[in-house]
């Protein structure tokens, strides 16, 4: 059988194959029927340079635009109208407010660890923010375990005070 030459007639001698062809990916055949027409504005569209293969070119329109389909419908049942969900979201990060409050509250942390004799300061820096057991404070500093939790008792309270009176 001789090639057809028109790409009206190369599209119409292989419609339905296409649409068998695209049928199972879009998981059906009105969506298969979809997915062909706009392959054949896709493919009537197309400059006039002459194309080696058009068959299969065409095929591979109608393959890219039926996957391309699927990933939408896929997104949009995972969250149906999450677009517009996503426009009343809060931002996770804080406020430039907030920033700039935890940070002064930051520095009046380091300030009043400054403060503290230096083991004491260990003590707590190990245990609170290294996350280093009152025993391996204790044995890294070589003093009784309750000596160490002594310590960072402390710290934690002059800290404390520390910070609250900046609230004054």
């Amino acid at each position: 059988m001789a090639e057809p030459d028109s790409k009206l007639d190369i599209y119409l001698a292989n419609r339905q194959a296409l649409v068998d062809y695209v049928a199972p990916i879009v998981g059906g055949q009105a969506q298969a029927e979809d997915v062909v027409q706009d392959a054949w504005l896709r493919f009537d569209a197309r400059d006039t340079r002459p194309v080696q293969r058009p068959v299969a070119y065409l095929y591979r329109i109608v393959r890219n635009l039926a996957l391309d389909l699927t990933r939408r419908l896929h997104s949009d049942k995972y969250q149906p109208g999450g677009a517009e969900l996503l426009e009343t979201l809060v931002a996770a990060t804080p406020s430039p407010e907030h920033q700039l409050y935890h940070q002064d509250e930051l520095s009046q942390l380091e300030d009043a660890l400054a403060e503290l004799p230096e083991r004491t300061r260990i003590a707590f820096e190990m245990h609170r923010l290294g996350g280093c057991t009152l025993q391996q404070v204790a044995n890294h500093l070589g003093i009784s375990v309750g000596l160490a939790h002594s310590l960072v008792r402390t710290a934690l309270t002059h800290c404390a005070e520390r910070l609250g009176e900046g609230d004054e």
